[in-house]
C-alpha cells in the first residue's frame, strides 16, 4: 500500500507526532524489542510534553534517560517488569513496578482500570490490503492499540511480519511515522556454564517426547533449551520466543506435531533476541503470535497436553514458596508469565512445572534454597502451586507431599554446604523431627550414573536409583504394602513396625560407597510407588546383599535386574563379591543367586539359614 497515497493526512516526521500528545496524558509503549525507539526518544526531547505518565511492559530505550532528573521530573514509568536495563532504576525507587499476572494487564486496559490517552507502537509496512504487522511485540501491545484514545504508530521495514493474531489496519492508526532503524537486540548471557548444564541434565530427565513447552524469562531457562536436543517432537507455547530456540528449530527438535492445541504451531505472543531470530520470525507460518490473554490464560494453556512449564527463581524457601520479583525490598524482575504457565500446566492433561535455579548465589556465598524467604521478599509462586524445583544439585518434587517430606526434598538438593544448616533450622520450627539426619554433605552427582531403567516381562517400566532420604514416607508405605512372608522372609522375623526411627536409620547408613540401597519405582496415576529395594553392605573385600520385592512384581525378572546393577556399584568401589543370608523356604530368591553366581559356595545353618558366598567373575 502506498500511504502517501492513501492517507496522507496520516504521515508524520516523529517530532510532529509526538507534538499530539497532550500535557497529563497517560502513555502506553510497545514492549522490549518491538518497543518504538524513534518515537521515545522523540518525545522524551521534546520539553513541552509535561506530566506524562508511561505504562511499559519491559522497557529498554527509556533506560538511556532514567538517571536524568529532568526526565523524572517530567515523565512516571510504571512497568508490569523491570528489566535488567531498568534494574538500577528501580532499586533506586525511579520507576514503579505494577505486580501483575501478564495475562491480567490487558483487561487493566479493556476495563479502564489503567486509562491510556495514548499508545506508541512500532509495525511493519502495510501490506496491499492495508494490514500492518505488530511483529515481535503482539502480547499486552494489541490491547494498548485497542484502548488507547490516540495511536500513533512507528512504521519499520525492519520489523518482522507476523503470523497470527498480529495485524492492525492502517485505518486504526491516527498518525504513522515511517522510520527505519535495527530493533533492539536482547541476548541473556549464562551466568555459569557449567551450573546450567548440570540443571539441565535434571530437567532433560523429565521432558518426554512430544512434550509442549514453556521457557520463561531469564538467563537460565535459556540456557538449558540447547540441551534438550535429544528430544523429539517437542511442541512450544509460550509467551516469549528467543534465539535460544533456533537450535531446535533447526534440528528440527521443535516440530509441534503431537501438540493437542493448535498442532504444526509455534504460540507465542512476544520475540526478544537477535536479528537472526528476527529474520527466522518473519513471515514464517509456523509461528502464530498472539496476546498475552489468549497465550498466558491458564485455561488455553490447560488444552495443550503434556504440558510443561520452565522457569526460574531467586529463592524458594524450605515450605516451598517462590520469590522472582524481587530480592528482599528491591524489585528484580517481575511476576510476569510464571504463575499462569504453572497453573495452565498443572491443569493440563499429564502437564507439570519446573523452576529451575542456581542452588547458590553471590559467588555461592548465599543459599538460594532458604529457611524463609528474605524480609522484603514477594510470594510470586505459593506453595500449593509448586511441584517441581531443580538445582544443579538434583530434583525436589513438592506437590501433594507434606512439609516433612518438602523440606527434606529441598535440603536434598540444596549446596551441600548449606543442607545442615537448612536441617537444623528446621527442627526449630518443628518442620521435621528433631531427631532428623541430613542429607550427606557431599555432591552426589556421581549417582546419576547409578540410574537405571527396566523393561519388566508385562511392559511396565521401572526406574531404579539410589535411595534418598527424601524416600522416608515412600520406603515407610512400601513395606507396610507388603505381605507378612515377604517381611519375614527379608528380616528373617515377622517385623510389625516401620516408624520414622526404623526407616530413618535405613538411609542414613547409606554412604553410597560401602553401603548402598537402590530402590525400584514404577508410575502409578500421577505418582511414582517403590516396588522393590536391593540393599548391600561392607563385608570385608566383599559386601552383604539382600532384595525385597512387592508381590505383584515377583517372577518378573525385578530381583535379577537389581543383583546386576548392585554389582556392578560394588565392583566401581573394589568388591570382589557378594554374601547373602537367605531362609531354606525361600527358594525364589535362591535360585535367583545361583542363576546369577552358579559357582556360589553354599553352607547351610543348623537354625534354618543358608549362607551364600559370590564371587564376581572376571570380566576380562
Amino acid at each position: 500500500m502506498d500511504l502517501k497515497a492513501y492517507c496522507p493526512e496520516k504521515l508524520k516526521s516523529a517530532e510532529d507526532a509526538v507534538a499530539m500528545i497532550e500535557r497529563g496524558s497517560r502513555v502506553f509503549i510497545g514492549t522490549a524489542c518491538g518497543e518504538p525507539q524513534q518515537l521515545i526518544k522523540s518525545m522524551v526531547g521534546d520539553p513541552k510534553l509535561q506530566d506524562i505518565m508511561i505504562y511499559q511492559m519491559l522497557s529498554m530505550t527509556l533506560a538511556q534517560f532514567v538517571d536524568d532528573p529532568s526526565f523524572l521530573r517530567r515523565f512516571s514509568l510504571k512497568l508490569f517488569f523491570i528489566s535488567s536495563h531498568m534494574r538500577k532504576a528501580a532499586f533506586e525507587g525511579k520507576i514503579d513496578y505494577l505486580p501483575t499476572y501478564l495475562s491480567q494487564i490487558p483487561k487493566l486496559f479493556s476495563s479502564h482500570r489503567i486509562g491510556l490517552d495514548v499508545a506508541l507502537v512500532q509495525v511493519s509496512p502495510p501490506d496491499k490490503f492495508g494490514y500492518c504487522s505488530l511483529g515481535v511485540s503482539v502480547d499486552i501491545t494489541r490491547s494498548g492499540i485497542e484502548n488507547a484514545r490516540m495511536v500513533i504508530a512507528q512504521v519499520n521495514p525492519k520489523m518482522p511480519r507476523t503470523w497470527g493474531d498480529s495485524f492492525v489496519h492502517v485505518d486504526d492508526l491516527d498518525y504513522i511515522v515511517w522510520h527505519e532503524e535495527p530493533l533492539v537486540e536482547a541476548l541473556p548471557s549464562v551466568k555459569d556454564e557449567k551450573i546450567a548444564v548440570r540443571i539441565a541434565f535434571f530437567v532433560n530427565q523429565l521432558i518426554d517426547d512430544g512434550a509442549t513447552l514453556q521457557i520463561g524469562f531469564g538467563h537460565l531457562p535459556y540456557a538449558i533449551l540447547k540441551y534438550l536436543d535429544n528430544k523429539k517432537d517437542l511442541g512450544i507455547h509460550t509467551q516469549l520466543i528467543t534465539d535460544g530456540f533456533l537450535p531446535l528449530f533447526e534440528k528440527k527438535v521443535i516440530t509441534n506435531k503431537r501438540k493437542s492445541l493448535l498442532p504444526g504451531r509455534v504460540v507465542a505472543s512476544l520475540c526478544m533476541g537477535s536479528e537472526k531470530i528476527y529474520e527466522y520470525v518473519n513471515n514464517n507460518p509456523m509461528f502464530y503470535f498472539r496476546s498475552s490473554e489468549f497465550v498466558n490464560d491458564p485455561t488455553v494453556i490447560a488444552r495443550n497436553d503434556n504440558f510443561v512449564s520452565i522457569s526460574s527463581a531467586l529463592e524458594v524457601d524450605l515450605t516451598g514458596q517462590v520469590c522472582s520479583d524481587s530480592t528482599g525490598y528491591f524489585f528484580y524482575s517481575g511476576i510476569g508469565d510464571q504463575v499462569d504457565f504453572i497453573r495452565g500446566s498443572a491443569m493440563s492433561k499429564n502437564g507439570f512445572s519446573i523452576i529451575a535455579l542456581p542452588s547458590t548465589a553471590q559467588n555461592g556465598e548465599v543459599s538460594r534454597i532458604v529457611p524463609h524467604l528474605s524480609e522484603g521478599a514477594g510470594v510470586a509462586t505459593t506453595r500449593g502451586d509448586v511441584n517441581f524445583i531443580i538445582t544443579e544439585y538434583g530434583i525436589a518434587e513438592l506437590q501433594g507431599k507434606g512439609i516433612y517430606q518438602r523440606v527434606m526434598e529441598l535440603a536434598q538438593i540444596a549446596h551441600p554446604k548449606f543442607r545442615e544448616e537448612l536441617i537444623e533450622f528446621a527442627k526449630k520450627r518443628h518442620y521435621i523431627f528433631k531427631d532428623q539426619l541430613p542429607p550427606a554433605s557431599e555432591d552426589l552427582l556421581f549417582l546419576e550414573g547409578y540410574k537405571r531403567n527396566f523393561t519388566l516381562k508385562n511392559g511396565k517400566t521401572v526406574e531404579f536409583r539410589p535411595l534418598l532420604p527424601s524416600d522416608e514416607f515412600a520406603y515407610r508405605n512400601f513395606f507396610y504394602s507388603l505381605q507378612e512372608k515377604t517381611i519375614y522372609f527379608r528380616f528373617f522375623y515377622r517385623r510389625q513396625l516401620f516408624s520414622h526411627a526404623v526407616v530413618q536409620k535405613q538411609w542414613a547408613s547409606v554412604d553410597y560407597r560401602k553401603n548402598m540401597s537402590i530402590v525400584g519405582l514404577v508410575q502409578i496415576g500421577g505418582h511414582k510407588e517403590i516396588m522393590a529395594i536391593g540393599t548391600y553392605a561392607d563385608d570385608g573385600g566383599r559386601a552383604e546383599v539382600a532384595f525385597v520385592v512387592r508381590e505383584d512384581f515377583q517372577g518378573m525378572g525385578t530381583a535379577s535386574f537389581m543383583i546386576e546393577m548392585l554389582e556392578s556399584i560394588a565392583r566401581e568401589n573394589d568388591y570382589t563379591g557378594f554374601t547373602a543370608t537367605v531362609l531354606k523356604e525361600n527358594g525364589a530368591m535362591l535360585h535367583v543367586f545361583k542363576k546369577q553366581y552358579p559357582h556360589a559356595k553354599i553352607k547351610t545353618s543348623g537354625g534354618g539359614e543358608i549362607d551364600i558366598i559370590m564371587d564376581f567373575k572376571d570380566l576380562a
